[in-house]
């Protein structure tokens, strides 16, 4: 039997990247037009097509303005978890104003949902070793697992010594907490990143399938991410250093198809169900 692996959406607008940030206040998204909403109905219709139940990792903000995506979300049959409220990095903030942040949109989702959130993934990844606090913060708020560590080096997150499986962990202050790392396959001695988003984008797909299938060969499953905004090549440009649009925009027309080919290859379920296999929920 196939292994089971977690498909995820990182449900944010095109304008709320951590990419665009220095370019984009957040006091101004307001003015911005809205493509999530279009673009997760885009999503959602293609996973049914499949006939494959995801993981959306939810933006307070978000939510907020789209309550009747975010039911339809869970009515669908799809888990919803929280990516927190204003997609700041944790390690930029207080830990008071993470605190606030995170129980304000984890009771937000459950309002509109009507069943716990128990699942939580930090904007761009950004629980890292100046931020392990977070993981207190989290449990005490009655999170069951996390999917922020990403075992690699990287210039804005990462934890490279972290562990590349789930697994349970101990938390600073001793709490326990799940942990489903991103995911990473091996090449020689070098960890490459192949969990989605912008490497799915970058890498050609046959290594982005044959670092996935090494994962599975391990008998370990894998954990993949996306964005609305990467299937929406049409979403407006924002001005910006080329470094962060290439970033964003590379490849955004391959992506679609390229998910729609993922779904083909590989079997998958939501982060709770992958969870609930391994016995750690």
């Amino acid at each position: 039997m196939a292994i089971q692996n977690a498909l995820t959406v990182d449900v944010e607008d095109y304008f709320q990247v951590s990419a665009f940030a220095k370019n984009i206040d957040q006091n101004d998204w307001d003015t911005h037009p809205l493509r999530v909403e279009k673009n997760t109905h885009r999503l959602m219709d293609m996973f049914d097509e499949a006939q494959v139940k995801a993981t959306f990792f939810v933006l307070g903000w978000v939510a907020d303005r789209n309550r009747s995506l975010i039911k339809e979300i869970s009515q669908r049959g799809h888990e919803v978890a929280c990516h927190g409220y204003s997609h700041q990095l944790i390690y930029n903030q207080t830990p008071e104003v993470f605190r606030e942040e995170t129980i304000r949109s984890k009771a937000l989702l459950e309002d509109i949902v009507q069943v716990p959130v128990i699942g939580y993934r930090a904007a761009s990844y950004s629980i890292t070793h100046n931020s392990l606090w977070a993981l207190d913060i989290l449990a005490e708020a009655g999170f069951v697992y996390d999917s922020s560590i990403f075992p690699i080096r990287h210039d804005r997150y990462g934890i490279p010594d972290a562990k590349e499986i789930p697994h349970l962990l101990k938390t600073p202050q001793g709490h326990s907490l799940v942990e489903f790392p991103l995911s990473t396959a091996k090449i020689f001695k070098y960890k490459l990143p192949v969990a989605g988003g912008g490497y799915f984008r970058l890498y050609p797909y046959a290594l982005t399938k044959a670092g996935l299938r090494q994962i599975n060969s391990r008998n370990q499953p894998f954990i993949f991410y996306l964005h609305p905004w990467e299937i929406d090549p049409e979403q407006p440009r924002i001005e910006a250093g080329w470094f962060s649009r290439f970033r964003h925009y590379n490849n955004l027309e391959k992506c679609e198809s390229r998910l729609q080919q993922l779904m083909k290859d590989f079997h998958f379920g939501t982060a709770w169900q992958v969870l609930d296999a391994l016995d750690l929920v």
